[in-house]
């Protein structure tokens, strides 16, 4: 599909990898996580627009590129979106932050929203939205939906995982969103699992179950 992008860099994969053993302590998955999404963000960035600002070196003055337009918005899908986010705020310290609080039902699999907040100008600014694993597909699809009645129209997902499933539903129901993940996996379980994976990113990331 042309709108998703696979992260093959060496480095994404082997961390990725080092992820995906059962073995990795919380604290290791944690800090993997947040160097991945560093990497993400640099990808995910890539074509940003620039425009020519005038700054004087010690030695002369010159016309250099800048970022053009507004900060943009980093928004975690609550809770493991959030293992993402120091990372790519360690790239891109001055973005805003916004915030979508999602569940899954563990009997529908559908998304439940609990919280939302973002800047009042939202709107106007490109939506980083990030979520470990794109799965079924619900509570990224609910997450852009959120953002779109609060008017944003430039919108973009990052995921470290993602299930063929979940590729195919995001892009039907929002064919203007691009995609960039790590990995695209086999299948999804009975449970909504992705396979082979590496369980579930939130419990893995804060020591729960």
């Amino acid at each position: 599909m042309s709108n998703v992008h696979v992260v093959s860099h060496p480095l994404v994969q082997h961390k990725l990898t080092l992820m995906r053993d059962k073995t990795v302590s919380t604290k290791g998955f944690r800090q993997l996580l947040n160097e991945i999404g560093m990497l993400l963000a640099y990808e995910v960035t890539r074509d940003l627009p620039i425009e020519l600002i005038e700054v004087e070196t010690p030695l002369a003055k010159t016309m250099q590129p800048t970022i053009a337009g507004k900060k943009l918005v980093f928004a975690p899908i609550l809770r493991a979106g959030t293992g993402f986010l120091d990372g790519m705020l360690n790239l891109v310290p001055s973005a805003r932050v916004a915030h979508v609080g999602l569940y899954r039902d563990p009997q529908t699999l559908e998304a439940v929203e609990y919280y939302f907040k973002a800047p009042t100008d939202v709107a106007e600014r490109l939506v980083i939205v990030m979520d470990p694993m794109l799965a079924t597909g619900n509570s990224a699809i609910a997450a852009l939906d959120r953002l779109k009645r609060r008017g944003v129209r430039d919108m973009r997902f990052v995921c470290l995982l993602a299930a063929p499933e979940g590729v195919e539903r995001l892009t039907n129901a929002h064919p203007d969103v691009e995609i960039w993940t790590a990995a695209i996996d086999e299948k999804l379980n009975d449970h909504g699992y992705i396979v082979p994976g590496l369980g579930d990113a939130g419990d893995r990331m804060f020591g729960t179950k």
